[in-house]
């Protein structure tokens, strides 16, 4: 609710202009112990906004979320379906790192990944643009399901609460990172163009590890052959914050003053699945 509020206060809309409210939640608390499926979050959050003529749905990708309900908000307004809508998310993770805490008994325990996170909650408004300035380019996403089992977020098997299990070791190959990098160039030679000719200033990624995002971005520069654009992270202030994060990021490096008014910034999403995708997108009215 604070997030959707805030992206409507910095906006140039009220919440009766809102077509469609987006929810992309991977935790959808509902107060301290109870975790709901149904009604929609998106219903409560447009509810409870004031967007009261507006669709709402909840939309589940892992921590591809945000990028997801962006990518299904572009089609609806490319489409004519939405003129403006909201994409929201919010992200109460910690309690996988506090299971993990309890539990974990060895270096290479499959919760390992769980200390790393953080809560958080964004949201994001996107309209039909009148100019080049402010724009989604393009965004896509797609899964392999046959790494579908090396993450698994589930009550514990051990004590009570939530825990997140992974297989670190078959996550963080290259063969596994090269299914996103090369796909992502196949795709920009398609559309006749390659990476240098993108010309981004910046390169965010699901903050996830910087080790790892250190190794995709040196693959990124092995097969285009040329170096990859800035890097931008967060994760020493925030930990991974699941669906959130590349907001998050984003947010952050814009009240930095690091991305600058007109910046091109590829956005590279990434989560259990595994689901793989880039976004471009070009930013001019910096909101606060």
């Amino acid at each position: 609710m604070k997030a959707a509020n805030s992206a409507l206060a910095n906006s140039r809309y009220r919440a009766a202009d809102i077509d469609v409210v987006i929810s992309t939640s991977i935790t959808r608390r509902r107060g301290s112990d109870r975790f709901g499926i149904e009604p929609t979050l998106a219903a409560a959050i447009a509810e409870g906004i004031g967007a009261h003529r507006a669709a709402a749905f909840d939309l589940g990708n892992a921590c591809a979320g945000m990028v997801t309900g962006v990518m299904v908000l572009d089609r609806m307004i490319r489409q004519g379906r939405a003129r403006v809508g909201l994409v929201v998310s919010g992200e109460q993770i910690t309690p996988i790192a506090e299971t993990a805490v309890r539990e974990i008994a060895e270096q290479y325990d499959p919760q390992f990944a769980s200390l790393s996170v953080g809560d958080a909650g964004a949201g994001v408004i996107i309209d039909t643009a009148t100019d080049d300035a402010d724009v989604i380019d393009y965004v896509e996403l797609m899964t392999s399901a046959g790494y579908a089992e090396f993450c698994f977020g589930m009550p514990s098997d051990r004590t009570e609460g939530v825990a997140m299990y992974t297989d670190n070791k078959s996550m963080h190959t290259e063969e596994r990172y090269l299914q996103g990098v090369t796909w992502y160039l196949d795709f920009l030679r398609n559309r006749g163009t390659r990476i240098e000719e993108e010309k981004f200033d910046f390169i965010i990624h699901h903050q996830f590890s910087s080790r790892a995002l250190d190794y995709i971005n040196a693959l990124l520069e092995r097969e285009s052959g040329v170096p990859a654009p800035t890097s931008l992270t967060v994760m020493e202030e925030f930990g991974n914050t699941a669906s959130t994060s590349h907001f998050v990021a984003l947010h952050e490096h814009i009240r930095r003053g690091t991305i600058a008014p007109g910046a091109k910034i590829l956005i590279i999403p990434s989560a259990s699945g595994m689901v793989y995708g880039h976004m471009s997108v070009r930013v001019s009215a910096l909101g606060s």
